[in-house]
């Protein structure tokens, strides 16, 4: 396959980027789509090139790592596919691809398509955990837990932070991320002790990293490649009103 690349170029957060354009030859149908990006950067090294900088790690659509948007859809245009497990069979020869970095102001541009997704961090450290003795592990079966209740909790876990339903709302909201990481937490019996402190914080921090409101299209559950449910966000708000109710009513009594 022939390819045509637009590709965003930006050396810092400081400086501005802008598209370069690049021609490959030579890409194989099979190879994946970080893959065909492995090959421009041999390409650009042996002709005395800045190579592209880009994020990566395990390759199995499990990390988040990942992020690009790929003619302007997060992950490209496959449904439920990381960018890693993205194969360039979807593409046509002589196509044009145009590849940019994840955009959103929370998320700002590092280097060329690699963004600094620190304000997820800052969410889950502030409450994506529950509050467990340390030692021995304890028996899995020792809380009984209905099956429909933990198959909702483990669809919630899926989320891998990789933050396309960021890159994909057009308020750069965060809240299918923070939805799943609440959810998960908030269904079962040991997160239930911290269950109001837990949404409130996560949310309130959420906010202070300057990601925008739902208003409910759906881009984010589209783009998703572990097709995380808009139905994260729905409990995530019933929860939020819940531990918001009770704190006013804790300070009124």
């Amino acid at each position: 396959m022939k390819l045509k690349l637009k590709i965003w170029r930006q050396k810092s957060v400081e400086m501005e980027g802008s598209l370069v354009d690049y021609q490959l030859a030579d890409v194989s149908p099979d190879s994946s789509f970080l893959e065909m990006l492995d090959l421009l950067n041999e390409q650009m090294i042996s002709e005395g090139e800045e190579p592209v900088a880009f994020d990566h790690d395990c390759r199995e659509g499990i990390c988040g790592t990942c992020s690009l948007t790929i003619n302007g859809i997060p992950h490209g245009p496959q449904k439920a596919t990381t960018t890693c497990q993205l194969h360039m069979r979807h593409f046509r020869d002589g196509e044009t691809i145009v590849i940019e970095p994840f955009r959103a102001r929370p998320f700002p541009v590092i280097s060329d398509l690699i963004v600094d997704r620190a304000a997820f961090d800052g969410i889950v450290q502030i409450g994506g955990f529950i509050t467990a003795r340390t030692g021995s592990a304890p028996d899995g079966n020792a809380i009984p837990i209905s099956k429909g209740v933990a198959d909702k909790s483990m669809d919630a876990a899926a989320c891998i932070g990789c933050g396309a339903c960021v890159a994909a709302c057009k308020n750069a909201s965060a809240m299918l991320f923070v939805g799943a990481k609440v959810a998960h937490l908030n269904l079962l019996p040991q997160g239930a002790a911290e269950k109001d402190r837990r949404v409130l914080s996560m949310v309130s921090q959420m906010d202070r990293a300057g990601f925008g409101n739902c208003t409910n299209f759906g881009e984010c559950s589209a783009v998703c490649p572990k097709e995380i449910p808009l139905d994260v966000i729905a409990k995530m708000n019933r929860d939020y009103a819940t531990a918001s109710l009770k704190n006013i009513f804790s300070q009124v009594g």
